[in-house]
């Protein structure tokens, strides 16, 4: 429990049995009720790692994406009637113990949504960072500004906490079958933004781990479509 409200720890993990475990001893924090780990269809030993280690594990059986995991989780979370969730990295980008960075404001300030920056004061950005990843986090909350008319400094950070009361709005479309991958984090942001509900950034830290024992299951331009089509799927108002 954080401040008497009850929160879930959500990590999509997608082959990640080297780091995952990481994930979940590092989160075993007093303000966190569950951690969940949903297994995008992992061929390695992702499940039973994360299992071992602490966590819950909801297996989807095959591969979906991780818009598909996250929306599962926020599924589960719902249904065990959680106040709210976090989302975090399966593969140890970030820092669980900034998690409590994530929650004050909800509960302190009034915030529904609150979205974790590196390049906020007090953030922090380091490993080993893919080029195109520095100047993709750049350019892409301008875009998501621009069509919001808000000023942002990260929007693909899936470092993130929301009130799980917000799913409730009828407005807010997770189960649309075009949200199955990296759409779905945008999308909700985007939504958030839009519909006027409390939005707040914090600064948190994201750390690349080696090249060597992956760094990101995102594709050059496959998946950086798939982070800039809801951009113009709300914009435009094509999509709801």
């Amino acid at each position: 429990m954080y401040e008497g409200y009850s929160v879930i720890l959500i990590a999509p993990a997608y082959n990640e049995e080297l780091k995952i475990g990481t994930v979940v001893h590092r989160a075993a924090l007093d303000v966190v009720d569950l951690i969940l780990v949903v297994d995008d269809g992992s061929t390695d030993a992702t499940a039973s790692v994360a299992q071992a280690a602490g966590a819950e594990v909801l297996s989807l059986g095959r591969v979906m994406g991780v818009g598909a995991a996250i929306r599962a989780g926020f599924q589960l979370a719902r249904q065990r009637k959680f106040d709210i969730a976090v989302v975090i990295a399966g593969n140890n980008k970030d820092n669980p113990e900034e998690i409590p960075r994530l929650l004050a404001p909800i509960v302190s300030e009034g915030c529904d949504f609150v979205m974790g920056s590196r390049y906020l004061t007090g953030g922090l950005s380091g490993g080993d960072i893919p080029i195109y990843r520095r100047f993709a986090t750049r350019l892409h909350p301008w875009f998501v500004g621009l069509i919001c008319h808000t000023r942002l400094t990260e929007s693909t950070n899936g470092f993130r906490s929301m009130r799980l009361s917000i799913l409730d709005d009828p407005r807010i479309r997770l189960d649309q079958s075009w949200l199955d991958h990296y759409e779905l984090e945008v999308y909700l942001l985007i939504k958030i933004l839009q519909l006027g509900y409390n939005f707040k950034e914090v600064p948190v830290s994201k750390i690349y781990p080696p090249r060597q024992i992956g760094q990101t299951k995102m594709r050059p331009f496959i998946d950086w479509w798939k982070m800039l089509r809801p951009l113009w799927l709300l914009g435009l108002h094509l999509k709801d």
